[in-house]
């Protein structure tokens, strides 16, 4: 067999994207959505524990591939031995051929670890429809040993996006976000009057403001808009959160682009106010792609912050149309 000798694509692990905290601060909600049976299995009136530094330990040497969030979560089960299991959670963002070894392999490891009950569940958020692996296996000198587990594929529910969209679960919000992202990708006014729509939805729900928020990070994440788009669609938040006397999200974008106005402003002392401004304002739209970027990738290296810095309008909109489809962090500022 002939070995290909091009280098291999260095992985991107995007667990720190807000799918983290919002599958953090609403896991009851995500099992119950993704996964009914199991959420009917689980005492949740003993609470649940997570256990991500323990997960980074154990899986830190593996191969990690396109991630949205992984998390290993402790919870009890409603038996006669109230017995305490972990569950391992993969949300996928692309197809891997090694996916389902890479689950076996996880499975393995915490149950060594832990010396008790692992269940091992993965959302997939690719764009192959036919993809969905759901076992690995092997056999060998009469031994066998194999690992099934269960699957939901967002894709599936591309003909249910009405239904998403007024439904009380706040993970359905999510992958109407997610199929709505995909459906857009090169139609941005549809991509804004959908994005207007969900965040509409946001604020018709009895959801306290840290929900709100943490629903926000991701469609915003997910739906990225050119920046006159980008500005529309601000003007219209204001305006349904003064319609629903509700001052969460607008309060982010003022935090957000507070600092650049004011290093604007002061700039603009000297060299005339209307270019101040036009300098804050572009040191805040900076200062927002610098927190995705980190949010993304991680900590940033210093010639990337010397590129923020000192960027162009249109530098930035190049990078801000990227950064949600790109791979790593040189394929966002790759000039090729």
């Amino acid at each position: 067999m002939t070995q290909s000798n091009a280098p291999k694509e260095p992985p991107t692990d995007e667990y720190d994207s807000p799918w983290k905290d919002i599958l953090e601060h609403g896991f009851p909600e995500f099992i119950a959505f993704y996964f009914p049976d199991a959420y009917d299995q689980v005492d949740w009136s003993q609470g649940h524990t997570f256990k991500n530094t323990e997960l980074r330990k154990i899986v830190r040497d593996a191969e990690l591939g396109k991630r949205y969030a992984d998390t290993l979560v402790q919870v009890m089960l409603i038996n006669g031995d109230k017995q305490w299991i972990y569950v391992h959670i993969e949300i996928q963002g692309q197809r891997d051929h090694d996916f389902a070894k890479r689950m076996f392999t996880y499975n393995y490891r915490l149950f060594d670890r832990f010396d008790s009950p692992i269940a091992s569940l993965a959302v997939l958020a690719d764009n192959e429809a036919v993809w969905k692996p759901d076992s690995y296996s092997f056999e060998v000198l009469g031994c066998r040993h194999s690992l099934q587990f269960p699957v939901v594929k967002l894709l599936d529910y591309a003909d249910r996006i009405n239904s998403l969209e007024t439904h009380t679960n706040p993970f359905a919000l999510v992958t109407a976000a997610h199929l709505q992202t995909r459906q857009t990708k090169h139609d941005p006014e549809a991509r804004l009057q959908a994005k207007r729509t969900l965040v509409r939805l946001l604020y018709r729900q009895s959801w306290d403001k840290q929900r709100i928020l943490d629903l926000f990070a991701v469609l915003d994440w997910m739906m990225r808009l050119p920046e006159a788009l980008e500005q529309k669609l601000w003007l219209e938040i204001e305006t349904i959160e003064g319609e629903n006397n509700m001052r969460y999200v607008t309060s982010i974008e003022r935090l957000a682009t507070k600092r650049g106005l004011e290093q604007g402003l002061e700039q603009g002392l000297e060299q005339g106010l209307e270019q101040g401004l036009e300098q804050g304002k572009l040191e805040g739209e900076a200062g927002v792609l610098q927190r995705q970027l980190i949010k993304r990738f991680g900590p940033l290296p210093k010639e990337t912050q010397l590129r923020l810095n000192t960027a162009s309008r249109e530098q930035i909109n190049i990078w801000v149309e990227r950064i949600l489809d790109a791979p790593s962090l040189s394929a966002v500022f790759d000039d090729h």
